[in-house]
């Protein structure tokens, strides 16, 4: 278990270096959580290597339900849910299925992220500089 545990919180690291190469995403550690924010606003919590589990939260305007269906997972706490914000345990998501998270990533990047970025995104990710 402490080696597929090291890989789960490995992932959840290639998912905040993902987040992160988006335009002008940016570290941050309010409460001291790890965050990735656009802006002023908060696209991806990510659980640190000390946590018991390795766990993300995104806002999923659109893949809300599909996040929900993998075990464990659940509406965000402190009315955060309401808006669309799920919370899923990485090591509840089949190893096959895990690519999945990359794409609630940059979905909640885009929900977020002012309409410009997300403009060059689209032209970023159509150039092929993705």
């Amino acid at each position: 278990m402490v080696g597929r545990r090291s890989t789960d919180h490995s992932f959840v690291d290639a998912l905040v270096e993902f987040a992160l190469s988006l335009p002008e995403a940016w570290p941050d550690a309010p409460w001291g959580d790890r965050v990735t924010k656009v802006g002023k606003k908060i696209f991806l919590f990510a659980s640190g290597p000390d946590s018991d589990r390795p766990v993300i939260t995104t806002k999923l305007p659109e893949s809300r339900d599909h996040a929900l269906s993998y075990p464990e997972a659940f509406p965000t706490r402190y009315g955060l849910g309401k808006h669309g914000w799920v919370t899923i345990f990485v090591d509840t998501v089949p190893t096959e299925e895990r690519d999945v998270l990359f794409d609630f990533v940059e979905e909640s990047y885009r929900a977020v992220a002012p309409k410009t970025l997300v403009k060059r995104l689209d032209t970023e990710l159509a150039d092929g500089a993705r």
